[in-house]
């Protein structure tokens, strides 16, 4: 057998041909070409070899990939791919039970050291000099100093999730996503439908036909009902919305805590009901939630967003966090990502704000930095309504940034955006042409509509207020002058470390992404109807302790009709 070094498959995998640059699938006689042009020809019946094993192998890998790309099913529609997803959880389940035993296993060997050293510490310290007296206790002193509290804080730090992790990072690729949590909750609700059955009788788990005895009997908590309730609204489907709000009203009025809170509910409820006409009943409804409203501490959004850069008022839930993954990820089997694949760490999820680690190199940064210095100046912003460049008053950071204003639509410096600026274009060095195409084979979004790469600088004091990256509706030309759309998407590279401050805050749902060099974020603007989503509202903190270099690419609408395609839903 011929041994190949594996060092070939990047290079040789990685070739693009003319006809998969036009999109066209690989074949096998494509693989051919590609390796013909990787290695010259030999007369040696040995590269022969070496040629038809490497072929082989590729192929081999090819055909795994094609079908890896059918694993999903829709696990919603058979109670026989879903008892395999119960198999799946008993086996996590194992996992995650050994993990705890290792983890109590490892802090019951920290607990005994700790007690151990308590007892002789207590006694030494009663009279030092006479414990240290005794050869054998200074001895034992300088071994314990020098080598057992290294043992100790290796044990303390040694990870015991690794094998939990890995289960579970395999185990992931098999589980239902959102269309089968989606098509199980309508399943629920038609059957509520069919059998004519309270919300109640399900919510309590005791449907026809189920006894009481039954050990799988199970109930719906205020989350449940809740997630009915807006899987039915995101339908406009306000009768069901209204069915089950209502539930979720209940058990809370009952003292079920839950992580849901009251005006969330009432909001839904009060609207739904007035989509159905009942006029007087969600006037009810919207009296309860002023009054609810009256009861909570509501801060205004500066205070919300200076709590947040100080690392206070997140609102991650420990089961929404349980939801929120790494993996690596190749973009739907991206020719240049499949021996490659780049890792990806969900930051937050509503809205989905991802992380890229490891997505830029030193290099690459050093080279931005050193072609945005010489034109770093006062950032400025858009303004909407006549679509020039103005300073912006409130972003503090270097080129002083410019930002849309509001009223004359041109792009002025920003007051509340401290900081200076720069702006790349991808024809003025090959690493910018290489980021743009990063970024796009990453997303699968077109760059070539999307604004030149923006390059910014924070001081101390740095910031960028709270604001909006695309327009909204009452600023109707806020891009006019580029013909390009509305901002759909943000890319937003961290070019170094800060110290203290400096996170990306989102007021709204209490989100906070710090600074970490060489990773980049990144989330969508706009909905796939075209519609803003409100819950990307963001702020840079103020720099407290050091130097923050950002950049960021805004993509635009036009030409990703066919990459993201639009949907009729308002909220889709």
């Amino acid at each position: 057998s011929i041994v190949f070094p594996l060092w070939i498959f990047p290079h040789f995998c990685c070739e693009r041909t003319a006809e998969e640059r036009e999109g066209k699938k690989l074949t096998k006689q494509h693989f051919s070409i590609l390796f013909y042009r990787l290695i010259p020809e030999r007369n040696s019946s040995v590269w022969n070899r070496i040629k038809m094993g490497v072929m082989s192998v590729c192929c081999i890998l090819l055909i795994f990939l094609l079908k890896s790309s059918s694993a999903h099913n829709d696990f919603f529609t058979s109670i026989g791919h879903m008892t395999d997803l119960l198999f799946t959880e008993k086996d996590l389940v194992t996992s995650l039970k050994d993990y705890i035993k290792a983890e109590e296993s490892k802090l019951e060997q920290v607990k005994q050291w700790a007690e151990k050293l308590d007892v002789l510490t207590s006694t030494a310290t009663q009279d030092p000099e006479g414990f240290l007296g005794h050869p054998v206790n200074a001895f034992k002193l300088m071994k314990r100093l020098n080598t057992e509290w290294g043992e100790v804080e290796d044990l303390v730090l040694k990870d015991m999730s690794d094998g939990f992790i890995s289960n579970l990072t395999i185990q992931r690729q098999y589980f239902p996503n959102d269309e089968d949590q989606n098509g199980a909750a309508k399943a629920l609700l038609r059957l509520q439908d069919t059998y004519q059955l309270d919300t109640q009788t399900i919510s309590s788990g005791n449907l026809p036909g189920v006894t009481t005895g039954l050990p799988f009997k199970n109930t719906l908590t205020v989350e449940d009902c809740f997630e009915l309730g807006k899987i039915a609204y995101s339908d406009a489907d306000y009768y069901h919305t209204e069915l089950w709000m209502v539930q979720a009203l209940k058990q809370l009025d009952e003292g079920e805590e839950s992580s849901v809170d009251i005006v969330t509910v009432l909001d839904y409820l009060s609207y739904s009901v007035y989509q159905q006409g009942e006029l007087e009943r969600a006037l009810e409804y919207t009296k309860r939630l002023l009054t609810e409203v009256g009861k909570m501490e509501y801060l205004p959004e500066k205070r919300k967003y200076e709590k947040l850069c100080r690392g206070e008022g997140l609102r991650m839930t420990p089961r929404r966090q349980s939801r929120l993954f790494c993996r690596y990820y190749n973009n739907n089997r991206h020719p240049f990502y499949m021996l490659g694949p780049v890792k990806q760490e969900d930051e937050w999820d509503r809205p989905r704000i991802i992380r890229y680690h490891e997505i830029i190199t030193e290099k690459e940064m050093e080279k931005v930095k050193e072609l945005a210095k010489p034109r770093l100046r006062r950032a400025t912003i858009s303004n909407p309504i006549t679509g020039v460049l103005e300073t912006a008053q409130y972003r503090i950071s270097k080129r002083r940034a410019t930002v849309h204003d509001p009223q004359t639509g041109k792009l002025t410096t920003a007051q509340y955006r401290v900081s200076k600026s720069a702006w790349l274009a991808a024809y003025e060095h090959p690493v910018v042409d290489h980021i743009n195409q990063r970024i796009e084979d990453i997303t699968g979004l077109d760059v070539k509509t999307a604004e030149e790469l923006q390059v910014a600088n924070y001081g101390v004091g740095g910031q960028y207020e709270p604001h909006f990256d695309f327009g909204r509706k009452d600023e109707p030309d806020a891009f006019k002058e580029l013909g390009t759309g509305n901002r759909i998407a943000t890319w937003l590279f961290y070019m170094s470390d800060v110290s203290a401050g400096g996170a990306t805050v989102f007021p709204e749902v209490g989100a906070a992404v710090k600074p970490m060099k060489g990773t980049a974020v990144f989330w969508y603007n706009l909905f796939p109807s075209g519609e803003g989503d409100y819950s990307t509202r963001h702020a840079a903190c103020p720099v407290l302790v050091g130097n923050k270099w950002v950049s960021n690419k805004w993509i635009h609408e036009r030409g990703q009709e066919f990459r993201r395609p639009c949907s009729l839903k308002e909220t889709d």
